[in-house]
């Protein structure tokens, strides 16, 4: 994320709701990718698990620039 962005999400995040949590979820998914990174071998279960969770990254990013841009415009 660039910088204005997260300046955006702290300046909003407090009143927010919504964009507060699809940053929680962004923030959870995450880590929980950094740990199936870690890994050396991933069994077949555990890429499925994998790309699921990157998907859902994805769009949990997508909709936290959706309300970005909302604040963006009324700037």
């Amino acid at each position: 994320m660039e910088r204005t962005d997260e300046l955006l999400i702290e300046r909003h995040i407090q009143q927010d709701g919504e964009l507060k949590k699809h940053v929680e979820d962004h923030r959870k998914l995450e880590t929980a990718l950094e740990d199936f990174n870690k890994r050396i071998y991933l069994t077949a279960e555990e890429q499925i698990e994998k790309k699921k969770l990157q998907k859902m990254k994805l769009a949990s990013k997508d909709r936290i620039y959706a309300i970005l841009s909302k604040y963006r415009r009324s700037a």
